[in-house]
């Protein structure tokens, strides 16, 4: 068998074990699009849902679980777990957040049991016939352990639904984690049918990319707005997205240089930020006294969050050595405005949050990680938002530079997702009319 036939091979022989259902048996309150995909995802059994933000993808996976099978487990980031549970309620659906098996009880009615990732594996799988990894890039940012136990966890469950709102296209370690967690195709597998290695690392063989493409579209499904598969994005332009650069001077002597003009790396940029916290808190309160209401305060050090948290007032900081239930319900306090100024860390609640309330964000620093960037804009800048969300990104002059790369990576991966939407648009456009 030749590399041609072999993909042909794995074209043609996308098995769909799901079940298949009518438009009348989805909720009335999803737009016709995300009946459309639930109804595909059904159908497809163990398919991924690769949805921007602000596409309603938790309905559609709530939706999903309920139509897919008898127990369902949808697995989400502990933050998320309550508010899916929320969402749950508008539908209509019996959801529940539990943190072990044991507080299921078959006799309670409930029609979806909700967990976090960290609790998952005193869950017997045996006991599920359908799970949703929702935030489902947690397979390329976990260790290899927990990757490993998330497909292991789930291999035997018959219907599976992978979500996300950020899959990197061009990313091999993403790709082949969530295929290989569908069931589609194992890892080792998918890098010799698709990807070659080279200095840089893996990247795709130019002559495998259609055939993945039309692989994937089978299995998978990404859109950024409704009209990427066949929907009306009336609702769905946001007012706009202003992202204004705040720079500081960094008053930094470095050791036979007149003047500082490089960061040294990840441990001179690590001492360079130590050194400027106060001068990047300080630009942060200003906004905040300037034009008070709502506002995330982004951070990555302690120092950091510890700081804007004093020179603030009223501000709530959500650390990582909170418990963790405490750590949600500041999280969704902050959603029901219970307090203005939240403080947190992209890493601790930049996915799957809902708060559309707020609109004004700063980061005081940045990190490398374009994923959680963007996710931490999405939180606000998504459907549903109001108001032109601005976000603030205090840096000082010599991190310049990073500012630069985030702008270069948004540029980049915006253009392969753009890519990706194309090619299963035409997939789809051709199965339909076929």
């Amino acid at each position: 068998m030749n590399y041609a036939e072999f993909l042909s091979r794995k074209v043609a022989h996308v098995e769909q074990p799901g079940r298949e259902i009518t438009a009348e048996d989805v909720h009335p309150m999803l737009h016709g699009w995300q009946n459309e995909l639930v109804r595909w995802a059904v159908r497809t059994g163990r398919a991924a849902l690769w949805a921007d933000t602000g596409m309603g993808k938790t309905v559609m996976q709530l939706e999903w679980a309920r139509l897919s099978g008898d127990h369902p487990l949808i697995i989400a980031p502990l933050a998320v777990c309550q508010q899916t549970v929320r969402e749950a309620a508008k539908l209509g659906i019996r959801a529940m957040y539990v943190k072990s098996y044991d507080d299921i009880d078959p006799l309670a009615g409930i029609q979806i049991h909700v967990t976090n990732y960290e609790r998952l594996q005193s869950f017997p799988p045996a006991a599920f016939d359908a799970v949703v990894l929702d935030e489902s890039s947690i397979l390329k940012q976990s260790d290899g352990k927990t990757r490993s136990m998330l497909i292991d966890w789930a291999r035997e469950v018959p219907h599976r639904l992978a979500c996300s709102a950020t899959p990197a296209p061009n990313d091999p370690e993403e790709l082949t984690n969530q295929a290989e967690w569908l069931g589609r195709m194992s890892r080792t597998h998918m890098l010799a049918a698709y990807f070659i290695h080279d200095n840089d690392g893996w990247r795709l063989k130019g002559h495998a990319r259609r055939p993945m493409m039309q692989w994937m579209a089978q299995w998978a499904v990404a859109l950024t707005k409704p009209s990427d598969v066949g929907g009306d994005d009336t609702g769905y332009i946001l007012p706009g997205l202003d992202v204004v650069p705040e720079i500081v001077h960094a008053e930094i002597e470095v050791e036979g240089q007149l003047f500082a003009t490089d960061i040294g790396g990840v441990t001179g940029r690590a001492e360079l930020r130590r050194r400027t916290i106060a001068a990047r808190v300080d630009r942060a309160a200003k906004l905040v006294a300037n034009e008070p209401g709502p506002w995330i305060m982004w951070c990555a050090l302690n120092s950091e969050a510890d700081a804007l948290t004093a020179a603030i007032p009223g501000a709530v900081n959500v650390h990582g050595s909170l418990d963790p239930d405490e750590k949600a319900r500041l999280l969704l306090a902050f959603a029901d405005g219970e307090f203005d100024v939240l403080v947190t860390k992209p890493s601790i609640a930049s996915q799957g949050l809902n708060y559309q309330h707020c609109s004004r964000m700063a980061f005081v620093g940045l990190g490398d990680s374009y994923e959680q960037y963007y996710q931490a804009i999405r939180r606000c800048y998504r459907y549903g938002q109001t108001k032109i969300v601005r976000a603030h990104v205090i840096v000082s002059d010599l991190e310049s530079q990073i500012a630069a790369n985030v702008a270069r990576k948004e540029q980049q991966a915006s253009q392969i997702t753009t890519a990706l939407v194309d090619e299963m648009k035409r997939v789809r456009e051709r199965r339909v009319s076929a």
